[in-house]
């Protein structure tokens, strides 16, 4: 995984969209889904690249972490934001549990 270093979010997803990752993505049961086009991705279609953690300044509990997304065919390039915690909601599937935990190599 390529490794950059960033000081907060904004930063993060500044430069991820500059180097073409601009579609958001966001959790939904058992997938993915493009906040754009309203696609969804089930775990077997996208590869997590990248992944960063982000700290609460003041807070511990504003914690969040960073996932820059491909989709297996090449046609979509995002970001996923998660809360901390997110692992232990019960409206999301184990599979995309398992999918973001595997892939949980945080800089």
């Amino acid at each position: 995984m390529p490794i950059h270093e960033y000081n907060n979010l904004v930063d993060a997803l500044n430069d991820l969209k500059a180097r073409g990752f601009d579609l958001d993505f966001n959790l939904a049961f058992d997938k993915i889904k493009c906040v754009e086009n309203e696609i969804c991705l089930a775990p077997s279609q996208f590869e997590i690249v990248e992944t960063y953690r982000f700290e609460g300044a003041s807070n511990p509990d504003d914690s969040s972490i960073l996932y820059a997304i491909t989709s297996n065919d090449g046609t979509m390039k995002g970001t996923l934001i998660s809360a901390y915690g997110v692992y232990s909601d019960e409206s999301i599937d184990t599979s995309i549990i398992e999918k973001l935990t595997v892939n949980y190599n945080i800089k």
